[in-house]
């Protein structure tokens, strides 16, 4: 199987697979529209909370910022002259403080914000709370000089302008562009305030160190840098035009040219460590004091503006995430619907069809079969309805499930002409057989009684078991046809006489053991049934078990009836063959020629036939000798405790009572006397026209397994405690000429069969065995050249041949 078959047959069925069609689209449409509708509505209110933090934290921190370079500067100015005068330094720190707790004040906003935000107005607020301290080395320094004390406000205005630049980037790439060269913008004018710092730091001076004047260079080629290439160039429309009028104005060629002076005055200085400023503070103060105030209202301008557009995209994006969620929503909706209903229409029309078909399969069809088993007469083209679904694939399926059907009645049809054709051969066949079996038995019988000489009716009596055997195969044909066997009863009949003649049938029945106490009959339309049943059955347990081990055979009653087991020795079956007879012995069988040509179990077949016809229960399970033991259980409807006939009394044969209709008696079993050793009764004889009662000679006695021979033939015949005649004894050596008679010990007998025992039968046989054979060996010694003949002629001799039973 591939896997693709594989993965179609995990689906279950074509209901559940139309529902996974409907299902899967309709989950995967409503996941990508729940996904997108929380995507577009998280990517507004992000812009939207970003611009409203940005907005509550001062324009991005653009105020405090532009406060802290103003007081950085008024700070350089009075550690430079601190004899000056600061009332302008302490305004700027009471601006800078309301900026600052602008700033502080929005905590818990910043802590919702993205953590890349978070984490740098985090890092703003920690420096920010620093501040004090470098205010007081600014006003008394104490641990660290005038540099360092700018640096740190340095130090603070670098981390707002890096906060500023996180809360430009946002989603929308048109923003963060915009926004990136603002921050450039802003990154010049801080470069451009430190570079006032130092010189406010170093006019009182009049020089600058080394390490200074190296210092202001890299700000100076910084910002000339940054400018030129980087903000310039990225801006667009009126903060360009604002920028450039700033760069073209007088102001800030002033700027420059002061910066040219202090790069060039290293050159002019005797000494590194000492480079004369030019006299150029006044020109630089007041260059500085506008290029301020132009450079924060170009940054305080452009950034109110960028908030503005911000604040624009997020409720448009919020307004599109709308629209676009109904639409999708709405979308989804008529999606789902439309397949829900395309699936619950392919899916009733799908159950209608299949209602159908299991109709069709399951009602009709076998009701067809059952009137065709019955002998009706059936007509094809009536007995199916045809499935009309239109005209689509359904529809097609419909109409070659019709061609199938009709094709299916035309079969049974034929098959059951064939059928009943091939069963009445069968039976024709076995009908003209059984009457030609039931003629041999018929002559053999005469033979027997004509003739006295034990050799003679040794053989005569070994064909007559041949022949009991050849009927019951006949009768198995008669049962695979469906017919009853041609023998009945009219009284209900012993259970001694039906283990008895069961035995009878059986090719070795010297080898069968019957154990059995119980006095109970069987009705009289089961009867010929039960024979053939055990029959089988002992037949079966003879062949498949070697020859010297016995079969036993016991009968008693149970809780549900009358339970009769066959056992033997043989090798026995496995368990998995045992499970599977007993399936086939439990379901009422069906006779099929094909079945039967490829597996000929021809007499399991019959045991079930039989059994199912009267409700009888088999059963095989292994036996602790190793061999099998068949389980019989006969219901009570068949089981019958007392007659209501009376029995004939002083050694009379029965009469009307235990007499089959075919012309064979209860006792009629062929060898089967040999195995009970009592004396076979009356039979009649004739085929299927019948014929009267004779009294048949006795025949020689075996083994003997559950009575002793009577030692005189003048005992007196006592009649059965339950009312009916027992069966004539033979008298050992009655037939013998007095010269070949021989004494034997007078056996105990105190007139009556209640302690008659199988254990005496055994011994009183066994004595009369002994008996012949020695009368045979004094008759006559052969000479050595005859018994080298002789031998050969034994080792050829046939074995009765009787098929087993199939197992």
């Amino acid at each position: 199987m591939s896997r693709r078959t594989g993965a179609r047959r995990r689906l279950g069925s074509i209901r559940l697979s139309l529902v996974l069609l409907a299902l899967v689209p309709s989950v995967t449409l409503a996941a990508m529209w729940g996904v997108t509708t929380i995507q577009m509505f998280s990517e507004g209110l992000r812009l939207r909370d970003q611009t409203d933090l940005s907005r509550s934290t001062g324009a991005m921190g653009t105020d405090a910022t532009l406060a802290l370079q103003r007081e950085r500067s008024l700070s350089a100015a009075w550690l430079a002259t601190p004899k000056g005068s600061r009332a302008a330094l302490d305004v700027q720190r009471a601006e800078t403080d309301k900026a600052v707790a602008k700033l502080v004040g929005q905590a818990d906003a910043i802590e919702k914000a993205p953590s890349r935000i978070s984490d740098r107005l985090y890092s703003v607020l920690g420096s920010v709370g620093s501040l004090e301290y470098y205010r007081d080395q600014v006003d008394n320094p104490t641990d660290i000089t005038a540099q360092q004390a700018l640096d740190q406000y340095s130090s603070i205005i670098d981390d707002q302008i890096h906060a500023f630049q996180e809360l430009s980037q946002v989603d929308d790439g048109d923003l963060t562009s915009q926004a990136g060269p603002l921050v450039g913008l802003e990154h010049a004018a801080e470069l451009v305030s430190r570079e006032d710092a130092q010189l406010t730091l170093a006019w009182p001076t009049g020089h600058l160190d080394d390490k200074t004047w190296t210092q202001f260079t890299e700000l100076v080629n910084t910002r000339r840098w940054l400018v030129q290439d980087q903000v310039v160039p990225q801006l667009t429309g009126d903060a360009k035009a604002q920028t450039e009028r700033i760069l073209a104005s007088r102001e800030w060629q002033t700027l420059q040219s002061v910066e040219d002076q202090v790069l060039a005055s290293r050159n002019a200085s005797a000494t590194a460590d000492r480079i004369a400023l030019p006299d150029a503070q006044k020109r630089w103060s007041a260059a500085m004091d506008k290029l301020s105030d132009q450079y924060a209202g170009l940054i305080e301008q452009q950034t109110a503006g960028l908030l503005e557009r911000s604040a624009d995209k997020a409720d448009a994006l919020l307004l599109k995430a709308a629209l676009l969620s109904t639409g999708g929503l709405l979308a989804l909706l008529l999606c789902v619907g439309m397949s829900w209903r395309i699936t619950r229409s392919l899916s009733r029309r799908l159950r209608g069809l299949r209602r159908a078909a299991v109709s069709l399969a399951q009602e009709r069809l076998p009701d067809v079969v059952a009137r065709l088993d019955r002998g009706e007469t059936v007509d094809p083209a009536t007995a199916t309805t045809e499935l009309d679904y239109g005209h689509d694939e359904l529809g097609q399926v419909a109409r070659a499930f019709n061609t199938a059907q009709r094709t299916a009645v035309h079969t049974a049809v034929e098959l059951a002409d064939t059928r009943r054709g091939f069963q009445k051969i069968i039976l024709g066949i076995a009908r003209q057989s059984q009457n030609l079996v039931n003629l041999q038995l018929s002559k053999l019988d005469t033979l027997e009684r004509e003739h006295t000489d034990p050799d003679i009716l040794k053989g005569l009596y070994e064909l007559d078991s041949t022949a009991s055997q050849l009927r019951r195969y006949e009768e198995n044909l008669v049962i695979v046809s469906g017919e009853r066997p041609g023998r009945s009863w009219t009284e209900p009949v012993a259970l001694m006489d039906i283990l008895r003649s069961a035995v009878g049938e059986v090719a070795e029945y010297q080898r069968v053991e019957v154990l059995t106490e119980e006095e109970v009959y069987v009705a009289p339309p089961a009867v010929a049934d039960v024979i053939h049943l055990l029959a089988e059955l002992i037949d079966n347990a003879t062949a498949y078990s070697p020859a010297p081990s016995p079969v036993t055979v016991r009968a008693g009653m149970v809780a549900k009836g009358l339970a009769v087991e066959v056992e033997d020795r043989g090798l026995g079956m496995s368990e998995e063959d045992y499970t599977s007879f007993n399936e086939q012995l439990a379901v009422p069988p069906q006779f099929d020629v094909v079945a039967l040509a490829d597996d000929l179990r021809l007499g399991m077949f019959v045991i079930a036939q039989l059994a199912h016809r009267h409700g009888v229960a088999v059963t095989l399970r292994s036996s602790p000798y190793g061999g099998t033991t068949a389980i019989v259980l006969i219901p009570h409807e068949i089981v019958v405790r007392e007659t209501t006939g009376g029995g004939a009394k002083d050694g009379d044969t029965p009469e009307g009572g235990l007499v089959a209709v075919d012309g064979r008696g209860t006792g009629d079993a062929g060898p089967s006397e040999a195995p009970l050793g009592v004396d076979a009764p009356g039979r009649t004889e004739g085929g299927t026209e019948g014929a009267a009662d004779s009294a048949r000679e006795p025949r020689p006695l075996v083994t003997a397994r559950t009575a002793s021979a009577a030692p005189s033939a003048t005992r007196e015949v006592i009649p059965r405690r339950d009312g009916l005649a027992p069966l004539p004894r033979r008298v050992p050596q009655t037939s013998l000429v007095e010269e070949l008679r021989e004494e034997s010990a007078p056996a105990e007998d105190d007139g009556s069969l209640d302690d008659f025992t199988a254990e005496a039968a055994a011994s009183s046989l066994a004595g009369f065995q002994r008996g012949t054979l020695r009368a045979r060996d004094d008759d006559a010694e052969p000479p050595h050249d005859e018994e080298a003949a002789a031998a050969p002629r034994q080792a050829a001799a046939p074995v009765p041949s009787t098929p087993p039973a199939d197992r």
